[in-house]
Formats: C-alpha cells, structure tokens, sequence
C-alpha cells in the first residue's frame, strides 16, 4: 500500500478527485519532517518516520498544522535521536 493509499485510508477518501492535494501534503510533510529530524528519512518502511508523516498530513489536511509538532514534541524528539544515532553510526564505518 503507497502512502497515498493508507492517507486516503486514514481520512475516508475514496476517489482520486484529491489525489494531487494530498501529494502535495505528503510532500509538504516529508519536507517538513527531514528538516526538524536533519538527515534524509525512510517513509516507505514501518516505522516512526511512516507514522509521523501520516499524523502531519492528518493534521494539513484538516489545516491544523500549528498543532502538531506540540501533539508529538515526544515522538519528535525521539525520531531526531534516532536519526542522529543512525547518521553517527554509518559516518564511523
């Protein structure tokens, strides 16, 4: 299932009538994401970067983006450490 697909899912979309929107959003998302983690994320793979991406685009599509790095400071913060672990592990190799 593309993300697109579960997005769709997740909002009750059926159709493809706002397809490009909620492209759009999902790019916006992943911008949004790889700046405050600062390394280029996995969206593709379960995991949190998968999940956060669909909770910023719930939160676009229903224009309540304000609220979403304060609803998921945790899952944030703990997306960057991991991110960081991650780059520092591989820059050691």
């Amino acid at each position: 299932m593309t993300i697109l697909d579960e997005l769709k899912s997740i909002l009750g979309i059926a159709g493809t009538a706002q397809d490009a929107e909620l492209e759009r959003i999902i790019a916006r998302g992943k911008a949004r994401l790889e700046g405050l983690a600062g390394v280029t994320l996995d969206f593709e793979t379960d995991g949190l970067a998968h999940d956060l991406l669909l909770d910023y685009c719930r939160y676009s599509y229903n224009n309540a983006t304000e609220y979403f790095e304060t609803n998921f400071v945790g899952e944030i913060l703990r997306l960057q450490l991991e991110s960081a672990v991650k780059d520092y592990a591989e820059n050691q190799e």
